[in-house]
């Protein structure tokens, strides 16, 4: 298997070829004979060759093995390691089949200012705290993908603002030589002068002071065993330390049980995710789903059993519009948990559409949603070459769409000043997606409520499938 550095691109050829047949009728099988690299300056071709789905020796009929093309282009591209991807027929000899892959990298180095509200949407910072400054993290953030080429990541944030934090990760997705077992491994410090200490009306209060009410710190190591292509397993082990003062405690003794203001305590987490998409940043073909079993704490002031699942399904069903079917659920157990381990519905990829000023603490409740897309646009913005890089092109691709959701979030202790909670909860509405470089995704979108709510809604980004 060589690697060629700059070969030409050879598509598929577009007349159908000659195939002999046997004496029953049906074509003859071509043999894989070899597999060649081109393109990967940074990516080393072990890498590149693992999430092809044939290898030399293989046989398969010709229209079989142009279909495994497809399969290895849209797998390598959910590496998010490149831009473009070609696999196609170099040469045929007799039954013996040559294929080349040609890849496109990624810039793979970011040393980007950070600046990011700190609310659970633009919207809820926009509208609700009148784009204030108070309610931003700003900084500087180095992000290498691809540290030493097998597809490994190393990040590291220097935080101000909202919230002072430093965090350091790194990831390698492969650690032994069969390209099976990985690492991660990292961790989180920093404190802050605001803390959502309670939610009344189904709205997170906040109590603000000029010192630091809060401070927390995570370590975390995992190991990933990835024996296949679309199935990843994660298995790791965290120590948590949370404080908080004495006043955060007074406002909301069930902050953390007993009133304390000190929570340190171990996690030990399992996680199981399936792709097979035809691309994971925006998907319109395939399946996936994640599964997350975790335990935090080992006594009584903190014990909490998670369990969450998601999946989604993504049909095509007319050239250009697709259907995309998305379930999320959690349970938490024991029921009574402290304020800090009820978050639900409204924060990270538990949000409903239409109810985005609003939260749903709870401890067992879920999602389900339904979105039809139409792609309208599909364009690239040349950019001219100067004397720092080569001319280029930014992709944007513009969908048209409708949804509808509904929602639930079961919470024993959330009394009558939370009336979303407990409740059945739908919403809908239609907008547009804009998919452009390095996965970028704005949400535009007109949704309306069951209480009677309308209003546009902006998203910057996409969730995990």
């Amino acid at each position: 298997m060589a690697q060629e550095q700059g070969a030409a691109s050879l598509p598929v050829p577009d007349q159908p070829l000659n195939l002999q047949a046997d004496t029953s009728g049906n074509e003859s099988p071509f043999i894989v004979r070899s597999i060649s690299v081109s393109g990967n300056k940074k990516t080393k071709p072990q890498i590149i060759l693992r999430e092809i789905p044939f290898k030399p020796g293989d046989h398969f009929r010709l229209q079989d093995l142009v279909r495994k093309f497809e399969d290895a282009r849209r797998q390598l591209m959910n590496t998010v390691l490149f831009h473009e991807v070609i696999v196609a027929l170099k040469s045929i000899e007799g039954y013996n089949v040559d294929v080349m892959v040609d890849v496109k990298e990624r810039w793979y180095i970011f040393p980007l200012p950070y600046f990011k509200p700190v609310d659970r949407n633009l919207n809820q910072w926009i509208v609700e705290n009148k784009f204030s400054f108070d309610r931003v993290n700003y900084g500087l953030k180095l992000l290498y993908n691809n540290f030493t080429g097998f597809n490994d990541k190393l990040r590291v944030w220097l935080i101000n603002g909202y919230t002072k934090q430093l965090s350091i990760n790194y990831d390698r997705l492969y650690i032994d030589r069969q390209l099976k077992w990985g690492m991660n491994i990292g961790m989180d410090l920093g404190k802050n002068r605001e803390l959502n200490y309670i939610t009344e009306d189904n709205k997170q209060m906040f109590f603000k002071d000029p010192g630091f009410i809060r401070s927390f710190y995570r370590a975390y190591g995992e190991v990933t065993y990835r024996r296949a292509i679309k199935t990843r397993h994660r298995i790791g082990i965290a120590f948590n330390q949370e404080n908080i003062s004495d006043t955060v405690a007074k406002l909301n003794p069930s902050y953390f049980k007993f009133g304390h203001t000190v929570a340190r305590y171990p996690e030990f987490y399992y996680i199981m995710s399936y792709f097979d998409l035809d691309y994971i940043p925006y998907p319109t073909k395939g399946y996936a789903g994640e599964l997350t079993l975790s335990k935090k704490g080992l006594n009584k002031e903190m014990n909490l059993w998670q369990i969450t699942a998601k999946g989604s399904a993504n049909y095509i069903l007319f050239p250009k519009t697709f259907l995309s079917l998305r379930a999320d659920a959690m349970l938490k157990l024991p029921f009574k948990q402290p304020y800090v381990n009820q978050q639900l519905l409204g924060y990270g990829d538990f949000i409903m559409p239409g109810y985005e000023y609003y939260v749903m603490d709870g401890v067992a409740g879920g999602t389900l949603e339904v979105n039809v897309a139409r792609e309208v646009f599909n364009f690239k913005i040349n950019i001219p070459p100067n004397k720092w890089r080569s001319s280029g092109v930014i992709p944007v691709r513009i969908f048209a769409k409708i949804y509808g959701d509904a929602g639930y979030a079961h919470n024993p202790q959330a009394g009558d000043n939370n009336p979303l909670t407990n409740k059945m909860l739908y919403s809908g509405g239609f907008g547009l997606d804009i998919l452009t470089l390095y996965d970028f995704t704005l949400k535009l979108e007109w949704s309306f409520n069951q209480i009677g709510q309308n209003g546009l809604y902006l998203h910057n980004k996409n969730s995990s499938f």
